[in-house]
C-alpha cells in the first residue's frame, strides 16, 4: 500500500502524537488515540489504507481546543464558508477547522484524509471508505460509553460496516430529538442518503 506523506516534521508518528498530546486536554487526547487505533484497525478489516486511517483518526480533533472565534478565522483564511448553524458552534466547526489545521500546520495534503477530518462530525452522502471509518471510529472507540447499542455497533463496524454507519446515523438523530437541539441540515442529508 502506498505510504502517506505528511511534512517532514511529522514522518515519525511519535512525533505527531507528542504534539498532539501538548495541543489538547488529555482526555481529548486519550479519545483520540482510540479513535486511531479503531481506524486502522476498521482499515485493516475493511482494505483502506491503514495509514491513512491512522493519521486521520489522530487529527481528527485536531482543532478541537481552539475558541470558536479562532476556529472560524481559520475557516475564513482557507475560503470555507461557515454555515449559521455552525457559527460560534465548536462542537461542528472542529471538524472544519480541523482539516484546515491538518494542511496548513500538519502537511496533510491527501484529499481523502482531509475529507475524511472534515466530515467525521456530521457525515456526508456518498463517504469514501475512509470517511465512514473515520466517523464510526469517533463514535465507537474504546473509550465511549454512552451511546446507545455500543457494543453492537462496534461489532457490526467489523462485519458490515454501511449498517454500522445506519445505526449510528438513526442513533444520533433520534438522541438530537430528544434534546429539542437542531439538526446540521448535513447530518440529515447524510441520513436520509443512507437510509434510502
Amino acid at each position: 500500500m502506498k505510504t502517506t506523506r505528511i511534512s517532514k516534521q511529522y514522518e515519525n508518528r511519535l512525533d505527531l502524537i507528542r504534539d498532539l498530546e501538548q495541543e489538547l486536554k488529555y482526555a481529548r487526547f486519550i479519545h483520540t488515540l482510540g479513535v486511531a487505533f479503531t481506524a486502522a484497525s476498521l482499515a485493516a478489516r475493511h482494505g483502506c489504507d491503514t495509514d491513512k486511517a491512522e493519521i486521520a483518526g489522530l487529527l481528527h480533533d485536531c482543532a478541537k481546543s481552539m475558541s470558536a472565534d479562532k476556529m472560524e478565522q481559520l475557516c475564513r483564511k482557507a475560503g470555507l464558508e461557515i454555515a449559521p448553524m455552525e457559527k460560534g458552534n465548536t462542537a461542528l466547526l472542529h471538524s472544519k477547522a480541523g482539516s484546515v489545521l491538518a494542511k496548513t500546520k500538519y502537511g496533510i495534503t491527501d484529499v481523502d484524509i482531509l475529507n475524511a477530518i472534515r466530515c467525521h462530525t456530521t457525515g456526508r452522502p456518498e463517504m469514501t471508505l475512509l470517511e465512514k471509518i473515520i466517523f464510526i471510529s469517533d463514535y465507537i472507540e474504546p473509550g465511549r460509553t454512552q451511546a446507545p447499542r455500543l457494543d453492537r455497533i462496534r461489532a457490526m463496524a467489523f462485519s458490515d460496516i454501511d449498517e454500522a454507519l445506519r445505526m449510528i446515523l438513526r442513533d444520533t438523530l433520534d438522541y438530537l430529538e430528544t434534546t429539542n437541539k437542531e439538526i446540521d441540515p448535513l447530518t440529515q442529508k447524510t441520513y436520509d442518503y443512507y437510509m434510502q
